[in-house]
């Protein structure tokens, strides 16, 4: 999806007990490293992402990220009582690919 592997940061949460996946007709359609500041997810649809985030026993850290221009997961997490309590710009340095599918990034990468 981003172009790079995130086997150690998914193996270290799973390692850590934080883990999750979303499973589709037997086959695994999105990950997360944990829903929050610091972690990150992965998932074929907006559909996967919701499954994650509403299964999450809790948010780590402020809250998750969520890039807003995902219109879709944006409105159902405001729908669903979850509020917006910083907007930040995304920033990189070097080329940028957009990701193909649905995520929510880290902090820190």
């Amino acid at each position: 999806m981003h172009g790079f592997d995130r086997e150690a940061e998914f193996a270290d949460a799973v390692r850590e007990n934080k883990a999750t996946v979303v499973e589709q007709l037997g086959r695994i359609t999105g990950y997360a490293t944990s829903i929050g500041f610091f972690a990150h997810a992965a998932a074929e649809s907006n559909q996967d992402l919701k499954a994650l985030i509403g299964a999450a026993p809790a948010f780590a850290g402020p809250g998750f990220l969520l890039p807003t221009r995902n219109h879709d997961l944006f409105s159902w997490c405001l729908e669903n009582r979850l509020e917006l309590l910083m907007q930040m710009t995304l920033m990189t340095t070097g080329l940028y690919n957009e990701p193909a599918g649905a995520y929510l990034p880290s902090i820190v990468c």
